[in-house]
C-alpha cells in the first residue's frame, strides 16, 4: 500500500495540484457541493417512498403502506422539486460560481447560464397513440430538467456565461451614472454582455440543430445507443457498459438513466426470462442479467460509493469528509449515492477516478466468472432497488448463501482498492489547506 500511496504522491498528487488552480474546476466542484442540500432532501424522499412501496409489493403490507400513502404523495413532491429539476439548480449555481471564480457579478452569470441551458433542450415530445406516434411541439419533457440534463448544462451553461465573462471584461457595457440604486446599475451595467452571450449560445445551437437535425441531449443518446443495441451478453459487453456508466457517473451524469434503453434492451428481457423459469421449476436460462450489476458489483449505488464511505470512516482523519461520509452511510445502506458523489465529490474527482472506475470493473469481472462457472445462482428474482447490499444478492440469487459470500468477497476487495486513494485525498486536502492563503482585512 505504501508503494501505491508513493507512486498516487509522486504523480497524482502534482496533477491534482495544479488542477485545483484552475478556476473552472474549482468553480464546477464549488457547484455540486452547493447543491448538497437538494440532493440530500431528493435522496431521503426516494429512500422513503422507495421502502413504502417495497413493503406492499415484496411484504404484502397493504394496510402498512395505506397508512403510509400521504407520505408517499408527499415524497413525489418532493422529489418532483428537487432531482426532478437539478440540471436546473445546477446550471443556475454553475452560471453563480463561474461568475464568481472570474470577478464578475453573480446574479448575471446565474442568469445567463440558465437561459443557456433551457435554450439548449428539447421542446419537442413524442408522444403514443395507440400505435401510432406523434411529436407534440413547443413542449418540454421534465426528464431533461434531471440529471439526465446536466451535461447540457454543463456545456452550455459554461458556454453562455464564458461569453458574458468575456464580453463583460471587454467591457462591452452602458455607461450608467454610479448614482443608480444597484439593482438598476447592475442590470443596465450587464445588459449587453448578458444579451451578445444569449445570442451567442442560440447560434451555436442553430448551427448544431441545422446540421445535425436534433437537439445535442438527444444527439448524445442516440449516438451512444444505437451501437449497443444489439449486443449480447458477453463478458466485453458487460465491461463495457459497466466502464461507460461509471465515467458518465465521474462527470455527473447519471450513466445508469443515460444507458437504461440499452440496459434494459440488453438485460432486462434476459431477467423476465430468468423468473418465468424460476416459477416454472425449468432451467434458468441467463448468467447475467438486470439486477445483476446492482447487488454484486454497485454497493451502495454504481461506483460502489458505500464502500468508499466505509473506507471514509475508517481510515480519513479529515473532519469534512467524515461528516459528508457520515450524512451519506444511511442513503448509501439503501443504495443513494447522491449525497456522497455530489456532496463529498467523486464527480470531477480525479484523485476518486481510478477507484471509482477500477473497482466495479473487478467486482463485475468476478462476479461474472463466477456466475458462469456455476458457483453462484444466477440473479433470478426481482428485488428492490433499494434492498440493501448482502440482503439483496441473498434474494435475488433465490436464497442462495453463495452469493453472500460472493458480495462479501467483492466488498472487500472494493475496500482495499478505495483504501490508498482515501489516504491520497486526505494528504491532498490537507496540503491545499496548507497553501491556502485567506484575505485579511487591515484594522
Amino acid at each position: 500500500m505504501s508503494k501505491i500511496v508513493k507512486w498516487l504522491e509522486t504523480y497524482v498528487l502534482p496533477l491534482a495540484a495544479k488542477l485545483g488552480q484552475i478556476r473552472w474546476l474549482v468553480a464546477l466542484r464549488d457547484t455540486f457541493v452547493s447543491l448538497l442540500p437538494i440532493t440530500m432532501v431528493g435522496s431521503l424522499a426516494m429512500l422513503f417512498n422507495s421502502l413504502i412501496k417495497a413493503s406492499k409489493v415484496q411484504l404484502g403490507w397493504d394496510q402498512f403502506a395505506t397508512i403510509l400513502t400521504p407520505l408517499v404523495v408527499i415524497d413525489n413532491v418532493v422529489w418532483n422539486g428537487t432531482f426532478a429539476l437539478f440540471a436546473l439548480y445546477f446550471a443556475f449555481s454553475w452560471g453563480y460560481h463561474l461568475a464568481k471564480a472570474f470577478e464578475v457579478n453573480r446574479l448575471s452569470g446565474s442568469i445567463v447560464s440558465l437561459v443557456s441551458f433551457t435554450m439548449s433542450i428539447s421542446d419537442i415530445v413524442k408522444i403514443k397513440m395507440k400505435m401510432d406516434a406523434a411529436s407534440l411541439k413547443t413542449a418540454v419533457d421534465i426528464n431533461q430538467f434531471s440529471t439526465s440534463g446536466l451535461f447540457t448544462a454543463i456545456i452550455f451553461g459554461g458556454i453562455g456565461t464564458a461569453f458574458f465573462i468575456a464580453l463583460y471584461k471587454m467591457r462591452l457595457t452602458l455607461k450608467v451614472d454610479a448614482r443608480m440604486p444597484h439593482a438598476e446599475w447592475v442590470a443596465f451595467s450587464t445588459l449587453i454582455p448578458m444579451m451578445l452571450a444569449i445570442f451567442g449560445v442560440g447560434i451555436i445551437n442553430w448551427f448544431f440543430q441545422r446540421f445535425t437535425g436534433t437537439y445535442f441531449g438527444i444527439w448524445l443518446l442516440e449516438t451512444i445507443q444505437a451501437p449497443l443495441v444489439k449486443m449480447g451478453q458477453g463478458f466485453g459487453v458487460v465491461l463495457l457498459i459497466t466502464f461507460l456508466v461509471q465515467v458518465f457517473w465521474f462527470f455527473g451524469i447519471n450513466g445508469i438513466s443515460v444507458l437504461t434503453p440499452v440496459i434494459d434492451s440488453l438485460w432486462l428481457t434476459p431477467q423476465n426470462s430468468n423468473v418465468t423459469a424460476v416459477r416454472a421449476g425449468a432451467h434458468v436460462p441467463y448468467d447475467w442479467v438486470r439486477d445483476s450489476f446492482n447487488v454484486f458489483a454497485w454497493f451502495g449505488g454504481a461506483g460502489g460509493t458505500l464502500i468508499l464511505i466505509i473506507a471514509i470512516l475508517v481510515f480519513s482523519k479529515r473532519s469534512d469528509f467524515r461528516t459528508v461520509a457520515k450524512m451519506a452511510l444511511a442513503p448509501g445502506l439503501f443504495n443513494i449515492n447522491e449525497p456522497v458523489l455530489f456532496g463529498l465529490p467523486v464527480v470531477f474527482n480525479l484523485v476518486y477516478l481510478i477507484p471509482f472506475v477500477v473497482a466495479p470493473l473487478v467486482n463485475v469481472s468476478l462476479a461474472y466468472w463466477v456466475t458462469r462457472l456455476g458457483w453462484v445462482n444466477p440473479v433470478q428474482i426481482f428485488v428492490p432497488a433499494v434492498m440493501p447490499p448482502i440482503i439483496g444478492p441473498f434474494l435475488a440469487c433465490n436464497y442462495d448463501w453463495r452469493a453472500i459470500v460472493l458480495s462479501l468477497v467483492n466488498m472487500i476487495i472494493a475496500f482495499f482498492i478505495w483504501m490508498p486513494f482515501v489516504f491520497a485525498a486526505d494528504k491532498i486536502a490537507t496540503e491545499d489547506d496548507i497553501n491556502r492563503s485567506f484575505y485579511l482585512p487591515e484594522i
